[in-house]
């Protein structure tokens, strides 16, 4: 059996914020809900998002949050369909509307976001459904 210099405590606590961090934690602190924007990356979430989100904790609680996804073939589902289950471990209430544009038809020259009207109405309805659902939810954030 190998065995870590290093003791069991000290392994499994949590890292010191550092000014960055705390900036972070503070930031996301300040919103009742969140729209996550995300493109689709090895059939998941790029890798700088899930660090960034997984870092915090308290401050996601009971809070809710959307997502708008893009990508080739299915718009970036799989993103959403992993990013949900991150969110959800950590409390943040997952809302159903959800905006996944084409790259090859919202997209001109594959660069600048022109939505079709059917992706304006979507988001309007993300916007309306987070904006309630974290209304819902604000007694739950209470000390």
């Amino acid at each position: 059996m190998c065995r870590s210099s290093t003791s069991r405590s000290r392994r499994y606590s949590t890292p010191t914020p550092t000014p960055r961090t705390r900036q972070w934690s503070k930031k996301i602190a300040e919103f009742d809900g969140y729209v996550f924007v995300t493109r689709e990356y090895n059939r998941s979430i790029p890798s700088a998002l899930k660090n960034a989100i997984e870092y915090l904790y308290g401050e996601w609680i009971n809070k809710a949050a959307d997502f708008v996804s893009y990508g080739s073939n299915v718009g970036g589902a799989r993103a959403v369909e992993h990013l949900r289950l991150i969110t959800a471990g950590l409390q943040l209430a997952g809302v159903r509307t959800q905006v996944s544009p084409s790259l090859a038809t919202d997209f001109a020259a594959f660069t600048a976001f022109t939505p079709g009207d059917r992706h304006n109405t979507m988001l309007r309805q993300l916007f309306t459904e987070v904006t309630a659902w974290a209304g819902a939810l604000a007694p739950l954030r209470q000390p």
